[in-house]
């Protein structure tokens, strides 16, 4: 009983320390989410401009544990709650070409786009953290890349970069590509894979999709769904890889490390959802739970921000993100207008 007391006051000690920054990161994603709402604008890149705008906060002691638990722990539990907006039958009712399709394609653009990477000079950490978010969902997929590596001050920088570069690619991505589609002569159907498929951000793909029609709509948020599914695995296994790196080469006969908890936290939602156990409006309260602890992380993340740090990177970052952009659109162009109509 000592020892739970004694966790429990940790615990509380802990709470307490990180309540003022968590607080001014939440605040900041409200005032992100009010503005993006208002102005049809990534709320992402309004969280982390914002929380840039604060800066000046991020060595005060009173707000910096919070801020590194809302770039950490928050940022963990919005993860996890993403298994809430997935179910197995949505993905199933798709059929088995579009899903090939975008499989075909994430994989093709998480290759590739590495491979882009480390030619233009990039280091590894930031070539699959790019690649990761490009092919996956955007800023989500490069904060839970992110808490998966060494934690350093370069990471946060490049973390940093991929979300402004993704955010602002997937909202001229959202006016572009619906006239793409209909260039490329694609039926309603085929929009919604193309523009799930390629469109990195969940909010932009809706917006792109129901901008064609509602079939377009409702086949592009189950595609980019699906994508949202394929970031278990990625991140799974580059935990796995970050730990044996870590690990001493003696210690390293011992079984497959554990998956991270907040990896079974969004495995566990996807099966209990695709159970039916979830009553909708939970389901719902659980997605928007989802949305404001990543909006938090990411209004945090800009607070940590150091913007004269991040011009230092030079051009070959968002040079990279744009060719790995490029990339993913031209290959699920492709595969959807000669495969899908075929």
């Amino acid at each position: 009983m000592t020892g739970l007391a004694e966790a429990a006051r940790q615990r509380l000690g802990l709470g307490r320390r990180a309540a003022p920054g968590v607080a001014i990161s939440a605040a900041v994603a409200m005032v992100a989410l009010f503005l993006a709402t208002h102005y049809a604008a990534p709320v992402m890149l309004f969280a982390l401009l914002l929380g840039m705008a604060l800066g000046f906060l991020r060595d005060r002691d009173r707000i910096a544990p919070g801020i590194r638990f809302s770039t950490r722990t928050i940022l963990r539990i919005g993860v996890a709650l993403l298994g809430a907006r997935l179910t197995l039958a949505d993905l199933t009712a798709l059929g088995v070409t579009p899903v090939l399709i975008t499989l075909a394609t994430v994989v093709a653009t998480l290759l590739t786009g590495f491979a882009v990477a480390r030619g233009l000079g990039m280091h590894g950490r930031f070539s699959i953290l790019s690649a990761g978010a490009v092919s996956i969902c955007g800023a989500s997929a490069a904060l839970a890349i992110a808490s998966t590596l060494p934690r350093d001050e370069r990471l946060h920088l490049d973390t940093v970069l991929v979300v402004v570069s993704v955010s602002t690619l997937s909202t001229i991505a959202l006016v572009v590509y619906p006239i793409l589609a209909a260039q490329l002569g694609m039926d309603n159907a085929q929009a919604g894979v193309f523009l799930g498929a390629t469109i990195h951000d969940v909010a932009q793909v809706v917006g792109a999709g129901f901008s064609v029609s509602e079939t377009s709509g409702e086949t592009a948020t189950v595609i980019k769904l699906l994508r949202v599914a394929l970031l278990l695995p990625l991140v799974l296994g580059l935990a796995v890889v970050v730990r044996d790196r870590d690990v001493p080469a003696a210690s390293r006969r011992r079984p497959t490390p554990p998956i991270p908890g907040f990896l079974l936290g969004f495995l566990a939602l996807v099966g209990i959802n695709s159970l039916g156990w979830l009553p909708e409006p939970f389901t719902v309260l659980l997605a928007t739970l989802s949305t404001g602890c990543l909006i938090t992380a990411v209004a945090a993340l800009g607070i940590q921000s150091q913007i004269g740090e991040m011009l230092k990177l030079g051009w070959r970052p968002i040079t990279v993100i744009v060719l790995q952009t490029l990339f993913m659109g031209a290959m699920g162009a492709m595969l959807v207008r000669y495969w899908l109509s075929g």
